[in-house]
């Protein structure tokens, strides 16, 4: 079974004009349209069997995916999904927000605080992810760099997952992109809490840091919490599947590399069941 973690099904619209004064600049490409009939076919070339779906939300930064946009889109796949909110927790109203994804059946929250630039370290919203851990909602946070001169990267490193796995410990947690370019942080991160968890999604982008952080994740005994994400519409779900692999033919004379069956556990990792969600193909 391959879980795809990491997808969005956002729209341009939904991005105000961050995306093309900051984003457009460093990826050269206007954001895409991406229906629901190209997000099904891409999962289907790469033998995705579920994906996690999300939009964005940083309300200071114009950005904002509403959580009835998600659940129509999903309702259009034939794609077995699994939607999150997007949520800025410094919305007076993120708790109707919350409310709303909760009932619509979503199971997760996806948090963008590098640029929506909440602190998460605030005892402020102590009360946030302790509605989240009570409704068995995972946080996915993007964790490390933006293009964003908006950006407030303090905001955005694996060690504010730490602390507020040490606050809230039974709540799961995802980081995204190993936490990129701290995943050396990510995975000491992942060793000391039993749920907080991280994908890998854009780990090939860079490969010299990919090669390096799953070899950390080797050494560490962490490679059974790490989840296989493509990040899409950035990369295809089959080139991020065909792109991760390659990190494991980096040779360096006799130091350590990556193991083939440490890539193929990651892309086969049962990331549903570690993070409690129901699979929705037992919902059919």
């Amino acid at each position: 079974m391959i879980v795809d973690v990491h997808t969005h099904n956002h729209q341009p619209e939904h991005w105000g004009d961050e995306h093309k004064k900051n984003w457009e600049p460093a990826y050269g490409e206007p954001y895409p349209r991406i229906s629901p009939a190209m997000y099904d076919a891409a999962m289907t070339k790469a033998g995705v069997d579920v994906a996690i779906v999300f939009g964005l939300a940083a309300t200071r930064a114009g950005v904002h995916t509403p959580n009835r946009f998600v659940a129509d889109y999903c309702a259009q796949l034939s794609t077995p999904t699994v939607a999150f909110t997007a949520l800025d927790p410094l919305d007076t109203d993120w708790r109707d927000q919350l409310d709303e994804a909760y009932e619509l059946g979503f199971k997760g929250v996806k948090l963008y605080p590098v640029l929506s630039l909440f602190d998460p370290l605030d005892p402020s919203f102590d009360e946030f992810y302790r509605l989240c851990s009570e409704r068995r909602m995972t946080i996915l946070w993007h964790m490390g760099a933006t293009p964003s001169a908006q950006g407030r990267l303090s905001l955005s490193q694996p060690l504010v997952v730490e602390e507020v796995a040490r606050r809230h410990p039974d709540l799961k947690q995802i980081m995204a992109h190993m936490g990129h370019p701290w995943q050396r942080d990510a995975v000491v991160v992942l060793r000391k809490h039993a749920n907080v968890f991280a994908d890998v999604s854009a780990s090939w982008h860079r490969p010299m840091d990919g090669f390096m952080a799953l070899v950390n994740a080797q050494e560490w005994g962490v490679v059974n919490k790490l989840f296989f994400g493509s990040d899409y519409p950035l990369w295809e779900p089959a080139d991020a599947i065909a792109r991760f692999r390659s990190l494991a033919d980096f040779r360096a004379g006799n130091l350590p590399h990556v193991l083939e069956e440490t890539v193929e556990s990651i892309l086969h990792q049962d990331a549903l069941s570690l993070l409690e969600i129901p699979d929705p193909r037992l919902a059919k």
